[in-house]
């Protein structure tokens, strides 16, 4: 086998150990599941008859922006076990072992790539289920869904490299949640941009999260796609190519102590 296969391999059998965890600590699943449908129906039933989108239903406004958050914050499992591993001290047996290293860190978010089409598939079921529907063509449903991944792997690398730099497993979740969490919500996933202060419209209309969820909107029910489309594929490689250099430097750091 060349260099290259045994890299995939080793990023397989770590991917499969992520997805095994998962099986065997089933309430790792609420955030994929209770969490994303709590916010659909605390959104659509307590505050979406507040909430006036011109032109649009508020359910069609709102699924899109809750499924990008979900995919955003699909990567806390690995930052949960990376950081679980470094304190228990697992990485360690991983370094004695002949494989690939970085396959650690990748082929967790190869399995956090997973999780979220389970989530994609629960997310699109409880939005259905409350009256959201598609109204653009197939191609740009399929465009829509390959973003959402897309920008879940890109996330689940900055939940990678906040896994390897936080002191606990507790210290990584309560980083991702409080750094990327208000930042959802200064964007236009719930309310529409121009309804916030003057002084917070600019910062949400250049907040990455806006471009993300409003290309989402344009490819699911056919809002104006201006540049967001591109701005969202834009941004998710560039947090990925930063994150994963970042990732993969701190845990051959954290290896090599």
């Amino acid at each position: 086998m060349s260099a290259a296969s045994y890299a995939v391999s080793d990023m397989l059998v770590l991917a499969k150990r992520t997805l095994l965890r998962v099986r065997r600590q089933p309430d790792l699943l609420v955030g994929y599941t209770i969490q994303p449908i709590m916010f659909v129906l605390l959104f659509l039933y307590v505050f979406g008859g507040a909430i006036d989108v011109p032109g649009l239903d508020y359910v069609d406004f709102l699924i899109p922006g809750i499924i990008v958050q979900s995919m955003i914050f699909g990567g806390f499992v690995t930052a949960l076990g990376l950081s679980d591993d470094l304190k228990k001290g697992l990485i360690d047996r991983f370094r004695s072992l002949p494989m690939w290293g970085p396959a650690v860190v990748a082929g967790r978010i190869l399995g956090d790539v997973g999780l979220n089409v389970v989530q994609l598939v629960i997310m699109f079921t409880v939005g259905i289920a409350a009256g959201f529907r598609f109204s653009t063509s197939a191609p740009e449903i399929a465009l829509g869904i390959v973003l959402l991944l897309f920008l879940g792997y890109a996330f689940s690398w900055v939940f990678a490299f906040i896994g390897l730099v936080a002191s606990s497993p507790e210290a990584a979740n309560a980083y991702g949640f409080t750094i990327l969490f208000p930042l959802t919500f200064v964007s236009s996933a719930f309310v529409p941009v121009a309804t916030m202060p003057s002084w917070l419209q600019p910062f949400a209309d250049n907040n990455p999260f806006t471009a993300m969820v409003n290309a989402a909107r344009a490819l699911f029910v056919g809002t104006p796609a201006e540049n967001y489309v591109w701005l969202a594929f834009g941004w998710g490689a560039l947090i990925t190519v930063v994150f994963a250099s970042l990732s993969i430097w701190r845990y051959r750091q954290a290896v090599a102590r």
